[in-house]
């Protein structure tokens, strides 16, 4: 009985190596620590004073704009390479 002819696989070429590594922006990681920073002292500070102090209008808006603040800087970490 004659014997089939086999199929050739084609030949694994690899990917393409990356050039270089992608480094952060400068400013990520200084505007990342401030915000989250900045956002705890808000939360502290309207803790303190009873909600008299960054603004003293708003009353609890204040947690708000500081937990706005931190999430803001969490969200930052997720670009930080």
């Amino acid at each position: 009985m004659p014997e089939s002819k086999s199929r050739k696989k084609p030949a694994y070429v690899p990917p393409p190596a990356k050039s270089a590594p992608k480094t952060n922006p400068v400013w990520l990681v200084p505007l990342m620590l401030t915000l989250m920073v900045l956002g705890l002292a808000w939360i502290v500070v309207t803790y303190i004073t009873q909600s008299q102090f960054p603004i003293p209008g708003i009353a609890s808006w204040n947690l708000a704009i500081g937990f706005v603040l931190i999430i803001t800087g969490f969200m930052l970490t997720t670009r930080w390479q």
